[in-house]
């Protein structure tokens, strides 16, 4: 699988953060359009074209969103808001609304120093990530999380990324 090939996705972009804290090598569509082909791939079919909303956020919004919608403080480094899913019969040849990411940029880039990794690299797990949240990957329990990590872990490499769960 190439991170080039596959479904037509509408990204839209919304850099709201201080634009210096986007990583050198940042190539979101790549790594979504990857998580969708290999999210596919793992259920024996082909990722449908759709549309994905990316907000990068700053230390504030991140914070706000967290609490309003996790009840949790501070901000975290991804939230996903899957969309609405109708019936696979009203579906059929036409464009998924996947829906919202919102990834933090503050958080990411203070996390990838804290764990010696390359903060493109740590961006491009966390967008992986947050992708195969919206398509209903959890990690809730032990065997969700064995089997949505797996998949990162595959996505991943075929993008030349190491494994995001070897601490070095």
């Amino acid at each position: 699988m190439s991170g080039d090939r596959g479904p037509t996705l509408e990204l839209d972009i919304q850099l709201v953060a201080d634009p210096s804290a986007l990583p050198a090598g940042a190539d979101f569509a790549t790594w979504i359009r990857a998580a969708l082909n290999g999210a596919a791939e793992a259920n024996g079919g082909t990722a449908a074209d759709g549309a994905i909303c990316l907000r990068l956020v700053g230390l504030e919004e991140g914070a706000q969103l967290n609490a309003t919608w996790r009840q949790k403080p501070g901000p975290t480094n991804v939230l996903a808001f899957p969309g609405p899913r109708p019936p696979a019969s009203l579906t059929v040849g036409m464009p998924i609304e996947y829906g919202d990411l919102v990834i933090c940029l503050p958080v990411v880039t203070r996390e990838a120093a804290e764990q010696g990794k390359e903060p493109f690299r740590h961006l491009a797990h966390l967008a992986v990530h947050g992708t195969l949240h919206l398509l209903g990957y959890t990690h809730d329990d032990e065997a969700d999380a064995a089997q949505m990590e797996a998949l990162e872990t595959r996505v991943l490499a075929r993008l030349g990324i190491p494994d995001p769960y070897v601490m070095k």
